[in-house]
């Protein structure tokens, strides 16, 4: 299922969306303190966490599958975005930095594919941060949100495809332990619910928050030779010297 840019759009000017992207930014801004001088693509609907990266990066694109639409950012300056087909990227080969994915894994016909283009944009050492709802949060339950559609993931379902696709996690977290609802008691106390739930680890965060790195060499598979004995062998032609011989005794 894809997202509409519209809606998207709307959920992030809500109060329940502000307090999403607040949330989401510590996160992103703990892993990635500085990007100074390095390039930054956001690949689903990245907007709202890339400003507050744009600042320092040498570039920030914003590239939207074709399926969801796509919208002017930044409001500032010149457009940085473009619609795309996120199976085939129009970038050249390591030419990112930092990659941020979300809103997009969980819509994918072929995540697989994706990743396997993000390793291949991604610089020696880049590193790529993938948000995707958690199978086991609260929010996927709610479809009012972007959070609460698509395909969710579980951590070893996630661990796995990272895996396949020749990525290395180097930092697992969850975030969103706040009801998916617009209540202001709860919106206010939105940091609150935050840090609780990651003192105490409690198992209905609403997405996993996954930094990974790619592989720069592909593991090669190594097979155990087969051992086999030749069969015994008979012989099948005449032995001509041994006729010779009882020729020569004839005659």
């Amino acid at each position: 299922m894809a997202f509409d840019i519209v809606d998207l759009r709307s959920f992030y000017a809500s109060g329940l969306g502000r307090s999403a992207r607040s949330l989401l930014s510590q996160h992103i801004l703990t892993r990635w303190t500085s990007c100074i001088g390095q390039s930054v693509m956001g690949l689903g609907y990245a907007p709202p966490y890339l400003d507050p990266l744009r600042s320092q990066a040498l570039r920030a694109l914003a590239f939207m599958p074709a399926a969801m639409g796509v919208v002017n950012w930044p409001n500032d300056a010149l457009s940085a975005t473009a619609l795309v087909d996120p199976d085939t990227l129009p970038l050249p080969d390591s030419s990112m930095d930092r990659v941020l994915l979300v809103h997009c894994l969980e819509i994918a016909q072929h995540p697989r594919n994706i990743l396997e283009e993000i390793w291949r944009i991604l610089t020696p050492g880049g590193r790529m941060i993938v948000i995707v709802p958690s199978r086991s949060g609260l929010w996927i339950h709610s479809e009012q949100t972007p959070f609460g559609q698509g395909q969710p993931f579980s951590r070893s379902q996630l661990r796995d495809l990272l895996r396949e696709t020749l990525f290395s996690p180097v930092h697992w977290g969850e975030a969103l332990y706040l009801p998916p609802f617009e209540r202001q008691l709860w919106l206010k106390s939105a940091h609150t619910f935050e840090k609780l739930g990651r003192t105490l680890s409690l198992p209905f965060a609403g997405v996993h928050v996954v930094e990974a790195t790619k592989q720069l060499y592909r593991p090669v598979l190594t097979r155990n030779a087969s051992r086999f004995s030749l069969p015994q062998t008979q012989r099948v032609l005449p032995n001509y010297a041994g006729s010779n011989q009882r020729l020569k005794q004839q005659v």
